[in-house]
C-alpha cells in the first residue's frame, strides 16, 4: 500500500487523502462520549509497559464502570510491523468499552496525565492520539475502517472541517516541527497539482 504514496515523512509516508477527507472541526466528548474510543486500541508493547508500571495509579482513577483488575486490560500481544516494537498489545473491552474509558467518556490514561501535572498524552497510546489518523504499512492515512462505525463523526452533516484541518496538534506530536513544515509544504504542492490536472481536463 504505502509504495503508492509518494511523499514520506521523518519514515512516513504521507497519503494525500488526509488533506481532503471531511471530519468534524474538532472532538468533543460531551457531544460522543468518547464513541471512537468504544473498540479499544492497540498499543506497542513499549505502550503498554509503561502504562502497566503506573497501573495502581491508574487505578485509584478509575470509576466503578471500569475494571481495577489489571489482569483484564490487556489482550495477548501479537506481531504488527507498524508498532515500533514490532509487538502490538490490544486493549480489552469493558462494559462495552475501552477499559480505560470512564463512564463520561474520558481517557483514564489522559486523566492520570492531567491529574499529575504531566504532558497530556504521557501514557495514551499512540493510535489513540491519532486517530482518526492511522499508521498503516508504513503510511499515514485516515482509519476509515473505524470511523464508519461513528454514529457522529461519519455524519456528513457533521463534518464541517478536514482530517488535515482538525488533526494540526496530533500530526505535529507525530512529525514534530521540521515534519509539518514539510508536510505544509507538500500539502500545497499536492493542491497546485491537482488545481492543474482539473485545469487540463477542463473539470
Amino acid at each position: 500500500m504505502s509504495e503508492k504514496f509518494e511523499k514520506k515523512i521523518n519514515g512516513y509516508f504521507i497519503d494525500p487523502l488526509i488533506f481532503t477527507h471531511k471530519f468534524v472541526k474538532s472532538c468533543d466528548v460531551c457531544v460522543c462520549s468518547g464513541e471512537c474510543c468504544y473498540y479499544g486500541v492497540y498499543t506497542d508493547k513499549k505502550e503498554y509497559e509503561q502504562i502497566m508500571a503506573i497501573k495502581e495509579r491508574i487505578k485509584s482513577s478509575m470509576d466503578d464502570s471500569q475494571t481495577t483488575d489489571d489482569s483484564k486490560w490487556f489482550e495477548e500481544p501479537e506481531e504488527d510491523e507498524d508498532f515500533e516494537s514490532g509487538i502490538a498489545v490490544g486493549t480489552e473491552l469493558y462494559n462495552g468499552k475501552c477499559v480505560f474509558l470512564d463512564r463520561q467518556g474520558y481517557c483514564t490514561l489522559q486523566k492520570v496525565a492531567m491529574e499529575d501535572d504531566e504532558f497530556k498524552w504521557k501514557y495514551k497510546p499512540l493510535y489513540c492520539i491519532l486517530f482518526p489518523l492511522i499508521i498503516w504499512d508504513g503510511a499515514i492515512t485516515v482509519d476509515d475502517e473505524h470511523l464508519a462505525r461513528l454514529h457522529y463523526c461519519s455524519k456528513i452533516d457533521n463534518q464541517n472541517s478536514t482530517i488535515y484541518d482538525c488533526c494540526q496538534e496530533e500530526l505535529e506530536y507525530l512529525l514534530g516541527k521540521n515534519g509539518m513544515i514539510e508536510l505544509n509544504e507538500y500539502r500545497e504542492q499536492y493542491f497546485n497539482k491537482e488545481n492543474l490536472r482539473k485545469g487540463k481536463s477542463g473539470n
